[in-house]
């Protein structure tokens, strides 16, 4: 297991962003639905327990699918708070358009210190100390309105309405609590979902790939900065339409965005949830900087992508789609009928993920 392998099975089976069901009872909340579900029958379509992108649901009386998603985005805002405000937010729009809905309202909560005292903004903001010269001293206050503008001009961009949140000042933790929830429309019949349907499917990559939105690397100790990804808001408009276009279609089987752990964890999540396989060749993958290490194109977690699974006779019709848009959009690998993930650079191996986490990763984190 080399130290890209641990990175990114440190996120897909340790950290808790991809396992909430280690700290939260889905089996209640299944439950609990289930038996609610009796006297609204047909109303949740996708719950908690599905381990999707999002939940979708029928509202009573409605004909039409509602997609809802919440997403939190707290230690990214102590070194970049507008920024990450801003992408936390993106980031659950996306996540509703993985599921073939165009997000439509927000509601977003922030948690923080008394608005008067002093905060660190920056590469040092954990440590409550700057010892790199590049940090910038504000109250929390000043913090909290940055990080309000972020998702302002995120839902701006995107044409999503700011209908309601919370602000709590009783936060004594250096990392702020930052929640966005947003609520939208499906556009098509029925839900798009993530796991894998068919070996022999191509993935398809909107949007370009940069070194920005290394927290897996960081969490996972392979780096001691944080660089959290940079909000990009034309970009992210752009991905949207060009992806509900492609969408609307109806040739996608499989669907994710592309957010924590990136390109690696979107796909390896898919083919462990779908028990299928991948091959993946990350030289493939268009990136809007030169330099790149196949390392941070395979699990950097820049903004304004998504990943498509389609047939082989329809990825000519999907590329055309996707770029009429002004999207860039590549094929870079397929569905296998393996069990792991396989990510090359041409023609060299940069990882295997496998279904289930290795035992001596399991040992490092008893």
């Amino acid at each position: 297991m080399n130290n890209i392998e641990r990175a990114l099975m440190h996120g897909l089976f340790i950290h808790l962003h991809h396992n909430i069901d280690k700290a939260i009872d889905f089996g209640a909340f299944k439950e609990l639905n289930e038996k609610v579900g009796r006297e609204s029958a047909g109303a949740l379509l996708i719950g908690p327990d599905a381990n999707d992108d999002a939940a979708v649901f029928k509202m009573p009386g409605d004909n039409g699918l509602v997609v809802a998603k919440m997403e939190s985005h707290c230690s990214p805002c102590v070194p970049r708070p507008y920024d990450s405000a801003a992408t936390g937010a993106g980031g659950a729009m996306r996540d509703v358009v993985a599921m073939g809905g165009r997000p439509l309202f927000l509601l977003d909560f922030i948690g923080t210190r008394p608005l008067d005292q002093e905060v660190i903004v920056g590469p040092c903001g954990f440590s409550e100390k700057c010892t790199c010269g590049e940090c910038e001293i504000m109250t929390s206050g000043e913090r909290v309105n940055l990080m309000v503008r972020g998702i302002r001009d995120m839902c701006e961009k995107m044409g999503v309405f700011v209908i309601g949140g919370g602000l709590s000042t009783s936060f004594s933790d250096v990392v702020p609590a930052v929640v966005a929830s947003v609520i939208g429309r499906l556009v098509i019949e029925k839900p798009l979902t993530k796991p894998a349907k068919n070996a022999g499917d191509r993935l398809i990559i909107l949007g370009t790939t940069g070194n920005d939105g290394n927290d897996t690397l960081y969490r996972a100790g392979l780096v001691d900065v944080m660089r959290p990804a940079i909000a990009l808001f034309e970009e992210e408009r752009a991905t949207m339409e060009a992806a509900l276009a492609v969408i609307e279609t109806g040739k996608v089987n499989a669907c994710s965005d592309l957010g924590a752990a990136g390109i690696g964890a979107a796909v390896s999540e898919s083919v462990r949830f779908g028990g299928l396989g991948a091959a993946v060749d990350l030289a493939l993958a268009p990136v809007n900087i030169e330099g790149l290490t196949p390392e941070e194109i395979l699990i950097c977690e820049t903004q304004a992508r998504m990943l498509f699974q389609v047939a082989p006779s329809d990825v000519e019709k999907v590329l055309a789609v996707a770029r009429t848009k002004g999207v860039s959009a590549v094929e870079i690998g397929s569905i296998t009928s393996g069990k792991e993930a396989v990510f090359n650079y041409g023609s060299k191996e940069i990882a295997r993920i496998p279904h289930q986490p290795p035992a001596e990763l399991l040992a490092e984190h008893r």
